[in-house]
């Protein structure tokens, strides 16, 4: 009989939801056919052919079946996070055999629309910028895409203030622009990663049984608010490139660890695409001032660019709405299917070769 100790397993973030969809897990892999004992575990860590899982007490390794490590469609692949249903065979080797359905999910895709997950069961994103020469609104609200398009409340939180606080002017300026284009309700903190006494700031956080992921460019100060949260130094750190602030991605693989005040915390190395896992309706979720003042322009169909009477190009921020509606762009294109792919590639081309004969003949190249 497969059973699980709830109050062992809320220490690692099991919630009543997740329960619950634990034991229909067991139950369908019994209906499968499969009488073997199974334990319920949390993944810590994904590697090519494992992955590291945590059952309340410690740490061990699992393999995993293929087809759980692909995914149906590449996002649902196990990620860190994740509750998995695992057991035993003859050698004595812990196999996960099931993964029970999260109640959140974080993905992106790459540019070629494929999907990737990055984790999964998470109640808050830590969405980290510093305010140093990496200040980036753009990228930003990407992660914030990232994070509401999933269902994860994020909150922002501005690293190195203690470097900002050399150009208090420049500081302010940037915190106005910041708040200027956030989505109403989104929390902003402002700390110095490196001080024990910021954990402080993020103890509404981090109650017993919730789990939080970091999430931000390289350089940004994740590991360093891991680390300082968790207070030890378990992740490494490393230095930022002079000229533009930019991290040397020193956090290579995403980790979850236990914090001290009973939550999980999943540090994350940098994004290299960031595209947002999200549908239109989903993105429109994260620019809610662009879908309300979308209702008050003078027409319908009203593209936000040169149509008269757009109240959105009146009442948003130009470089958010373009910001915007490069997204919305990025989002169509990724739910194009290969023979729509083929098509616009095709009708590319052809406009190419159309401005290249106007060019040649307004030159007179013949």
């Amino acid at each position: 009989m497969n059973t699980f100790d709830f109050e062992l397993l809320s220490g690692i973030g099991l919630s009543d939801a997740l329960a619950q969809r634990a034991r229909d897990a067991v139950e369908a892999e019994s209906d499968d056919g499969s009488d073997a004992a199974l334990a319920l575990l949390r993944v810590t860590a994904v590697h090519r052919t494992t992955v590291q899982v945590h059952d309340g007490r410690s740490l061990r390794t699992a393999r995993v079946l293929p087809r759980l490590l692909r995914g149906d469609v590449g996002a649902d692949a196990i990620a860190v996070g994740d509750w998995v249903l695992a057991g035993t065979d003859a050698a004595g080797d812990l196999w996960v055999r099931a993964c029970v359905e999260p109640t959140s999910h974080i993905a992106r895709r790459d540019g070629d629309g494929s999907r990737h997950p990055i984790v999964s069961n998470v109640d808050c994103a830590l969405v980290v910028m510093g305010l140093d020469d990496d200040f980036n609104l753009r990228r930003l609200e990407r992660y914030l895409s990232l994070a509401l398009a999933s269902g994860v409340a994020p909150v922002v939180v501005l690293s190195k203030a203690d470097v900002a606080a050399a150009d208090p002017r420049r500081r302010d300026a940037r915190l106005a622009q910041l708040r200027a284009r956030l989505p109403p309700g989104v929390e902003v903190v402002v700390v110095d990663g490196t001080d024990p006494a910021s954990a402080a700031r993020f103890a509404h956080l981090t109650g017993f049984g919730r789990t939080l992921v970091v999430l931000g460019s390289s350089g940004a100060g994740k590991s360093t608010l891991t680390n300082t949260l968790l207070g030890a130094a378990v992740q490494d750190t490393g230095a930022v490139r002079v000229n533009d602030g930019r991290g040397m991605h020193t956090t290579t693989a995403r980790s979850l660890h236990r914090l001290p005040g009973g939550a999980c915390i999943i540090d994350t190395p940098g994004l290299r695409t960031l595209r947002p896992d999200a549908d239109e309706g989903a993105l429109l979720a994260s620019f809610a001032d662009v879908a309300t003042l979308s209702a008050r322009c003078r027409f319908r169909d009203c593209g936000h660019g040169g149509e008269p009477g757009c109240a959105v190009r009146a009442g948003v921020d130009p470089d958010r709405l373009d910001n915007f509606q490069k997204m919305l762009r990025e989002n169509r294109r990724d739910s194009l299917s290969w023979v729509e792919r083929r098509q616009q590639l095709s009708a590319w081309k052809s406009r190419g070769r159309e401005a290249r004969v106007r060019m040649r003949a307004k030159r007179g190249d013949g």
